[in-house]
C-alpha cells in the first residue's frame, strides 16, 4: 500500500496481487477471468458447476425478507457500487441482453481517497481487502447480496419480477 499525493489530495494505492485475487475466486468456487488495469482490477466470475443462480436479490421485495435479514453486503442498483467497499458489481449479459444467472463482473478500485474507511472505521490494507473479497464472493454463493434500488444491476435470485404496482 502506498499513499499518493496530487496537489491537496491524498490517495491510497492498493497494490493487489492478481494471482492472489484469482486464488481467492477459486477458493470461493468461481471460474474467473482477470484484467489488471493501472487504476482497477476487473474480475469476470462464473459459477459453472452451480445449478441455482447467484444469490443477488432485490432488497425491496418483501418476499426476500429472509435473505435481507442475514446479508452482509448491499449493492447500489443504480451505480453497481458495493456499499462501503472499493468494489462495484455488474451483471453479465448473454447475446439476447438477458442477465446471466451464474455470472457477474466485479471491478476493484486500486485508488481510494485517504479518508476511505470500511464499516467500523477500519482502515483498508491489502490483507483486509483479500478477506473482504473472500467474504463477498462467499456471500454471492451462499448467504446473499442485496440489490438496493432499481437501475443497471438486476437481481438474479428470489422474486425478481414485480407483480402489480410497486410503491
Amino acid at each position: 500500500m502506498q499513499v499518493l499525493s496530487a496537489g491537496d489530495h491524498k490517495f491510497i494505492l492498493l497494490e493487489l496481487d492478481p494471482d492472489l485475487v484469482g486464488t481467492i475466486a477459486k477458493q470461493a468456487g468461481f471460474e474467473f477471468r482477470l484484467n489488471d488495469n493501472p487504476r482497477a482490477l476487473c474480475l469476470d466470475l462464473l459459477a459453472a458447476g452451480r445449478q441455482a443462480p447467484l444469490l443477488l436479490f432485490d432488497a425491496a421485495d418483501p418476499g426476500n425478507l429472509g435473505w435481507f435479514s442475514r446479508c452482509q453486503f448491499y449493492v447500489d442498483g443504480r451505480t453497481g457500487a458495493v456499499m462501503q467497499t472499493p468494489m462495484s458489481l455488474a451483471n453479465k449479459r448473454d447475446r439476447s441482453g438477458h442477465a446471466q444467472l451464474r455470472s457477474v463482473r466485479i471491478s476493484i478500485s486500486k485508488e481510494l481517497p485517504s479518508t476511505f474507511r470500511l464499516p467500523g472505521k477500519q482502515a483498508i490494507t491489502e490483507q483486509v481487502f483479500y478477506s473482504l473479497l473472500f467474504n463477498f464472493l462467499t456471500a454471492l454463493a451462499s448467504t446473499g447480496v442485496a440489490v438496493c434500488g432499481a437501475g443497471s444491476v438486476r437481481p438474479l435470485a428470489g422474486r425478481t419480477e414485480s407483480i402489480g404496482v410497486r410503491n
